[in-house]
């Protein structure tokens, strides 16, 4: 087991929850109650987390000079010497391997998102990371993907308001992440990601704010549109609504008050506020559309 687990940690599975956007199309499509739906969705979930684990190690590959300066960073198993380089390139070729053959079987649409998912995030480690706002648009594109190919595997029509609602969400998440870097900057830590000194605290601030409102206001829209009430026959999901408040002034709360958001993967499971939070309102968006006759 203890040869096994660097492999696995440089897959990044505490990374892996980003996937349960996956989940999205099948629940808000109502066909969560679909065996078959959800499976092949689950199977998405499984290959996508291989997808992701394949950009992963690409990623770490071109950081690991970077990431051996960073405190946290230089414990991930290639920065770490743990994995050599040839291992890791031999890893990602049997991940990208079985993930592509997978996404190959469950339909050609869904292996299309993958492969633009890993193009994306290849260009992403590359390039596209140096460059101010558009490296958190990409993180934002990678959350929609997700969602794409939830919809995709199980080929169902995925909303507009959806993909809307996550961009903002994700661009919420990403901008966090980047303030909390700024800030660990700030104390001392060693910057090994140049964008940030395109970044001020002001600015993060202010197009967090942006967001954070657009956010809630476009999810707000969404409960209460046309759309939404002819596809769930009810408008009830505007009960939703202060869950998604709650969220973001909580989030704001743990970047501002507990500098945290550095890794959103890790808040979401291990803030018991939030995480109940979030557990809530699964609980009543799916009692509203699954079970609610109003």
């Amino acid at each position: 087991m203890k040869k096994i687990a660097p492999y696995v940690s440089a897959l990044r599975p505490v990374q892996w929850t980003k996937n349960l956007f996956v989940f999205a199309a099948v629940f808000f499509s109502k066909s969560l109650l679909n065996p078959h739906a959800v499976l092949k969705v689950g199977a998405a979930f499984f290959l996508f987390c291989l997808v992701s684990g394949c950009t992963y190690i690409f990623n770490d590959l071109c950081d690991r000079e970077s990431d051996r300066k960073h405190p946290v960073k230089a414990k991930r198993p290639i920065a770490s010497g743990e994995i050599g380089a040839a291992q890791a390139v031999g890893l990602l070729i049997v991940c990208l391997a079985i993930s592509l053959t997978g996404a190959f079987l469950l339909g050609m649409r869904f292996l299309v998102v993958c492969i633009v998912a890993i193009l994306v995030q290849v260009l992403y480690s590359l390039v596209l990371k140096k460059i101010v706002i558009v490296d958190v648009f990409i993180i934002a594109l990678a959350f929609v993907l997700r969602v794409v190919a939830g919809g995709v595997a199980i080929n169902v029509e995925i909303s507009s308001w959806l993909l809307i609602c996550t961009l903002l969400l994700a661009l919420f998440l990403a901008l966090g992440k980047r303030r909390h870097e700024l800030v660990m900057v700030a104390s001392g830590v060693t910057n090994n990601r140049k964008v940030l000194e395109e970044y001020t605290s002001q600015l993060l601030d202010q197009m967090t704010s942006i967001v954070a409102a657009s956010t809630v206001i476009t999810y707000a829209l969404y409960t209460v549109s046309d759309t939404t009430r002819m596809r769930f026959h009810t408008q009830n999901l505007i009960f939703t609504i202060p869950f998604v408040l709650y969220g973001i002034f909580r989030y704001l709360y743990l970047i501002h008050r507990r500098q945290e958001g550095g890794y959103p993967e890790n808040i979401l499971i291990s803030d018991k506020p939030l995480y109940i939070n979030i557990l809530l309102w699964v609980a009543t968006a799916g009692l509203i559309v699954y079970v609610s006759p109003f």
